[in-house]
């Protein structure tokens, strides 16, 4: 039987390519909705991606789009049934950080996107195998469709997030958190510091990936997800 749509959230300046793999494999089994995230602030965005879905869903949210995700999941809580989130942190943004963005949204809307992707998404933060070079070819491919103005506006929206962890607390959903290995923007160990706050919460790293874990690892993530979404089944069945 096929479950709840599988709800995608595509991560900071990326599209529906993101979830390529998971998206072929998903979609011959249960229905797949992909969202982008339209809104000048988290919460503008998950207001338009509910208002847009039915009654009972599962998210899958990577970076932006899992702060959306966590945010859904805090102000629905009864619609959502369970929780992918990837490469993710519930933290606010920090003075410093802010002020690099401010920068960066200056870069882009003068006509150098490029160059303010590859600050925001260095190549440092993705793992040293060859997926590391064609992942980031199409998050600048991706990042360019979108434009800068889109650019400007989610850059924002990180900017003002809202620190989630308290409200994470009462999450009773199954969560399943994804990090790869070398990810600096959002590390290993904020992910285990938010499985720790959710009761239900699991954390799995990738190993020689990074913060672009869909497209570095687009295999091993489904097979993670696949295994995941079976164990939960079975639970419900018994």
């Amino acid at each position: 039987m096929p479950g709840d749509p599988l709800v995608f959230l595509p991560g900071f300046m990326c599209d529906m390519r993101l979830f390529w793999h998971q998206l072929m494999h998903f979609s011959a089994e249960r229905p797949v909705i992909v969202l982008p995230l339209a809104g000048e602030t988290i919460e503008e965005m998950a207001d338009n991606v509910t208002a847009s879905l039915p009654e009972r869903f599962t998210l899958v949210g990577h970076w932006l789009g899992g702060i959306v995700a966590m945010e859904i999941l805090r102000r629905v809580p009864h619609r959502v049934t369970e929780a992918v989130l990837m490469d993710v942190s519930a933290m606010g943004e920090s003075a410093q950080f802010a002020s690099q963005r401010e920068d960066r949204i200056i870069m882009a809307l003068s006509d150098r996107l490029d160059e303010a992707m590859l600050e925001e998404i260095p190549a440092s933060t993705l793992g040293p195998g060859e997926a590391a070079l064609p992942a980031q070819a199409l998050l600048l491919e991706m990042a360019a469709s979108l434009g800068p103005e889109a650019f400007a506006r989610q850059s924002r929206a990180l900017m003002r997030r809202p620190d989630l962890q308290r409200a994470l607390r009462s999450a009773r959903q199954r969560v399943l958190l994804l990090c790869g290995e070398f990810d600096t923007i959002c590390p290993p160990r904020r992910h285990e510091i938010l499985a720790e706050l959710m009761l239900l919460a699991e954390f799995r790293m990738v190993r020689g990936a990074g913060h672009l874990l869909p497209l570095e690892a687009p295999e091993e993530i489904t097979r993670i997800m696949d295994k995941w979404f079976a164990v939960g089944r079975k639970a419900l069945e018994g």
